[in-house]
């Protein structure tokens, strides 16, 4: 698919078929996710995919009741580690192997820099891991839209709850909620006029910042 049409076409949807997603569909599409930017590439985030009903049925309670959660295929749980050190080593032993780095003195000197990021409070470690997570997680949703898989993101959950319920070590931020599954057929709404969306002119400010004062929603180009 041509991306101008993936990015157009792909909708949240809450509304789900009883088609099952196949495993090589989902691998596709967390292969996909591993592509996504990070910041040194350091790649915080993991995923925990949630296709037993039962299971479903607790993470629908963490979220506050919401249908979608259990009627979707799969329920996508996206946390991000707040360790920046914890894959560094590795992820530029492979730069260095691959000759992006010049020598092993600046291979440590990354190395450095990114042990010195750990000692970040947990707000800001928070913060940033959140950054690159959700880059991962708006990955997922057009590589599923790329394969016909409908998605929806999820803040409204109790992220407590969640790490409690799914035995999450402390050191992993729940970032998000992602429901997978193949829409019904009157839930994809893609031949529906688009929400309006915030027109260019009000959302990018070229030099220097003048903020918008109100919000003028314009039709969105379909």
């Amino acid at each position: 698919m041509q991306f101008d049409n993936l990015l157009r076409e792909r909708r949240s949807v809450h509304q789900y078929s009883d088609e099952p997603i196949s495993e090589s569909t989902l691998g596709e599409i967390f292969e996909a996710a591993t592509l996504a930017p990070s910041g040194y590439n350091l790649q915080p985030w993991e995923f925990l995919a949630l296709r037993d009903d039962e299971k479903k049925a607790t993470l629908r309670e963490i979220a506050y009741g919401q249908d979608h959660v259990e009627e979707a295929d799969t329920a996508i749980v996206v946390l991000g580690h707040t360790d920046p050190m914890t894959h560094a080593e590795t992820v530029f032993d492979d730069w260095l192997a691959k000759d992006y780095l010049p020598n092993e003195e600046v291979r440590d000197a990354l190395v450095e820099n990114v042990s010195e990021m750990s000692e970040m409070s947990a707000s800001d470690r928070r913060t940033w891991t959140t950054r690159s997570t959700a880059l991962a997680a708006m990955t997922i949703m057009y590589a599923a839209r790329d394969r016909g898989v409908a998605s929806c993101p999820m803040e409204g959950f109790d992220a407590d709850a969640l790490v409690d319920s799914f035995d999450i070590p402390g050191e992993y931020e729940p970032v998000m909620l992602i429901t997978l599954g193949y829409p019904e057929a009157e839930a994809s709404d893609i031949e529906n006029e688009r929400k309006a969306r915030r027109p260019v002119e009000e959302i990018v400010h070229y030099d220097e910042f003048d903020p918008s004062d109100e919000t003028v929603l314009a039709p969105a180009d379909d």
